[in-house]
């Protein structure tokens, strides 16, 4: 027992991945051309990946979305754990590396269960607001700029049901957002955001350090 997070080192992480769900051809080839990406490390790792995957076939998520596609790693980890009449809406502007994305659920077979949006993402979320109402879906994942993410978190705590959840990723930003010398705009706007959840009445709050920090924020009734 411990009351403090284990920290990895290489063997300890190469040990965890041994561990879980080895990652199929697709997700593969999807990983290596997210390679060559100017920023590849904006894919999620197979840890936390195979993480949301369990999150979204636990709780029996139907109808789930995303703000940040890029090539399609995270959206295809919760797609695989929808049931064949579930639906994925995933919300990101760049239409080349969704694209990508695009090819790669295709290979994987759950294309079918993913509808991409190009689209600023607050207008998204909005347009689903409109389109589907309050409270109806069961599962959110943000993962796109720092900046706005109190505005999708708004918006997607408004989407979700009651005893729904929301993912948002990079809380931890690489340790940055406990280095006062670190005085970035996106730090600076992560630490207020967790903050914000910390306080946030609405919800129940968990920080899982996997990957660069994921909060799990459920929906309180």
């Amino acid at each position: 027992m411990t009351e403090q997070t284990l920290q990895l080192d290489s063997t300890l992480h190469d040990y965890l991945l041994s561990i879980v769900p080895a990652e199929t051809q697709v997700e593969q080839r999807l990983c290596a051309r997210t390679a060559q990406y100017e920023a590849p490390q904006m894919r999620i790792g197979l840890e936390q990946a195979r993480f949301m995957r369990v999150l979204a076939r636990a709780m029996g998520v139907r109808r789930a979305l995303e703000v940040g596609t890029f090539t399609g790693y995270s959206a295809l980890a919760v797609a695989q754990a929808l049931p064949p009449d579930g639906r994925l809406i995933t919300l990101d502007k760049d239409p080349h590396s969704t694209a990508d994305a695009r090819r790669f659920w295709q290979e994987a077979g759950v294309a079918d269960r993913i509808e991409l949006r190009l689209e600023d993402a607050a207008d998204g979320l909005r347009a689903l607001l409109e389109e589907y109402g309050t409270g109806t879906f069961d599962f959110a994942f943000l993962d796109a700029d720092k900046e706005n993410y109190t505005v999708y978190y708004e918006l997607a705590l408004e989407l979700i049901r009651p005893g729904g959840l929301i993912a948002v990723d990079n809380v931890l930003w690489s340790g940055a957002v406990a280095d006062p010398n670190d005085d970035r705009p996106s730090t600076q706007a992560l630490r207020r955001f967790n903050q914000r959840l910390a306080e946030d009445p609405r919800v129940d709050v968990s920080v899982v350090p996997i990957g660069d920090g994921v909060t799990l924020a459920a929906k309180l009734p």
